[in-house]
């Protein structure tokens, strides 16, 4: 078999991966999205080793024992990232990266500006008329 074909077929699995880490915003997809493009290096890894070794006398198989290693970290990089986006799941109640990144900066994307700044001034003064009230 030629080495074009897995080539082809990575470049491929590869362009898919990097598409849903850009266009998607669900976390558990764009996680999807990475073990898509990991794959896609361990087939170029596998492929060129079994091309590699057609050409030379020893076989070391370094493209095979690289794979191995990648799919070790790829399970741990799945492991910790789904703990992590339940975990953000739990105390957000989404997994939408765009609204965890407008929570993390501190402002309701669904509010202005005014909005919360008049809901924090009406907060405040009911603090202040509570605290005459008891006084």
């Amino acid at each position: 078999m030629h080495l074009a074909y897995p080539a082809v077929l990575s470049a491929l699995l590869f362009c898919t991966g990097l598409y849903g880490v850009l266009a998607r915003r669900n976390a558990i997809l764009v996680l999807m999205s990475v073990e898509l493009m990991l794959n896609a290096v361990n087939l170029n890894l596998v492929a060129f080793d079994v091309w590699l070794s057609r050409a030379a006398d020893e076989t070391l198989h370094s493209g095979q024992a690289l794979t191995l290693f990648t799919i070790a970290i790829a399970a741990a990089e799945i492991g910790i990232g789904l703990a992590i986006v339940l975990a953000v799941h739990r105390n957000r109640g989404t997994a939408d990266i765009d609204k965890l990144r407008d929570t993390a900066e501190g402002h309701d994307p669904d509010t202005s500006d005014d909005d919360a700044l008049t809901a924090q001034q009406a907060a405040e003064s009911g603090r202040t008329g509570k605290a005459e009230a008891t006084a």
